[in-house]
């Protein structure tokens, strides 16, 4: 066989994703595109800001051809500016351009930054249930992924993440607001992770780094505070995205922000460009910088997606499943009353699409994304709650 084995591998533990997007292909050829229901994508589906398409029409009108250009590989310098400022703000600890790459997106941003501090066999841990990619990304540069349980309502258990610590960890990776759980961590956590990390890193007598993935960070619900990590711990990397906030998610646009006083900050900025460039990335796409330039403190119509929410956590009330109301992200994560495959098997002839839990590493719980229309929520309403009886009653 010409694959190789661990593609192999990948296609199978990533297949759960794949599967209902392709089973949605063949019941909207089947039934017709308005009479399927897919939940299983996590694809935003609002409008990106006004100012997104005022700036793509200003570039347009003051056309010039040096914007296609290369350019160094951690970005444009006045880019760079901008997004430091805007880490500045949402960060609460004041950063500088030189702190910034420019990256294909949040997913660019973990691997160059898996490629600049890993060495083969190093243990990167995260919370569980997680994004199924993280998976990958570690193993990308050579690490070992190990996923660590949360407390029932997705908080963190940081006596779950003590134990898990070892002499091979070297980073911890997060995710807030999180994919698939909308769980936004608390100030507190967050300073009893670093804490903990800090402790950990004396013990071993090495760095333990702190990486947060925050492509949901404004995509937050009823006044609630993502907080900094920077502020808590200084061997930390955010890893950013605009695909959510700004609905570009097909531009491929991110960055990475260092902390400043990150003890090896001078090598490990060196080391982050030169991965953007040998990973074939090279550098953020032009156009795509020059977009995000413009509108670094847009965001799209954040209330739309809360009242989504609304009115999905009423159907799963009404449906008699448990569930924590997200409070960010696009996401929910309910829990079924049977095995999670055959549950999404029920909602599928029901012509509803939604991905089993433990493609994130968690079963018996299904992950719903509502990025969809208001009305795909309310005309899946008697389906969903069709499936729900129906499990009830094969349970």
């Amino acid at each position: 066989m010409s694959l190789s084995k661990q593609i192999e591998n990948y296609l199978e533990r990533s297949s759960w994703i794949r599967k209902m997007f392709e089973e949605g292909l063949k019941l909207k050829k089947l039934h017709g595109p308005d009479k399927v229901f897919d939940l299983s994508l996590g694809n935003p589906d609002l409008p990106p800001p006004v100012e997104v398409k005022e700036t793509l029409k200003k570039l347009a009108e003051n056309y010039n051809p040096d914007l296609h250009r290369y350019m160094p590989n951690a970005g444009f310098p006045e880019v760079r500016e901008i997004m430091a400022k805007k880490v500045s703000k949402e960060q609460g600890i004041n950063v500088s351009s030189n702190e910034i790459i420019m990256t294909c997106g949040a997913a660019g941003a973990l691997n160059i930054i898996f490629k600049t501090i890993l060495d083969p066999g190093d243990e990167v841990i995260f919370p569980s249930p997680f994004f199924v990619e993280y998976f990958f990304y570690v193993e990308n540069h050579q690490g070992k992924p190990i996923p660590v349980r949360t407390q029932e309502d997705f908080s963190l258990d940081l006596q779950a993440l003590e134990r898990a610590i070892t002499p091979k960890t070297k980073a911890v990776l997060i995710n807030s607001p999180n994919n698939p759980t909308g769980q936004v961590y608390t100030s507190s956590e967050i300073e009893g992770l670093a804490n903990l990390l800090k402790e950990k890193g004396k013990l071993y007598g090495k760095t333990i780094y702190l990486v947060s993935d925050e492509p949901y960070r404004n995509l937050i619900f009823d006044k609630v505070e993502v907080p900094s990590i920077f502020k808590y711990y200084s061997e930390s990397f955010v890893a950013y995205s605009f695909s959510k906030e700004l609905s570009l998610a097909g531009e491929r646009i991110g960055f990475v922000a260092v902390h400043p006083e990150m003890s090896a900050r001078a090598k490990i900025l060196d080391g982050l460009i030169l991965a953007n460039r040998i990973l074939g990335f090279v550098n953020a796409p032009a156009l795509a910088q020059r977009i995000v330039a413009e509108c670094a403190f847009a965001r799209v119509a954040v209330e739309i997606y809360k009242k989504r929410r609304d009115l999905l956590c009423s159907m799963l009330e009404e449906g008699g499943l448990e569930f924590v109301k997200p409070k960010g992200s696009f996401f929910m994560f309910p829990k079924v009353p049977m095995d999670d495959v055959k549950f999404c098997e029920i909602l599928k002839e029901e012509l509803i699409l939604a991905v089993p839990g433990r493609g994130f590493g968690v079963p018996n719980h299904i992950r719903l994304a509502f990025c969809v229309s208001e009305d795909v929520i309310l005309k899946m309403r008697p389906n969903f709650l069709r499936a729900c009886e129906r499990a009830k009653e094969q349970s």
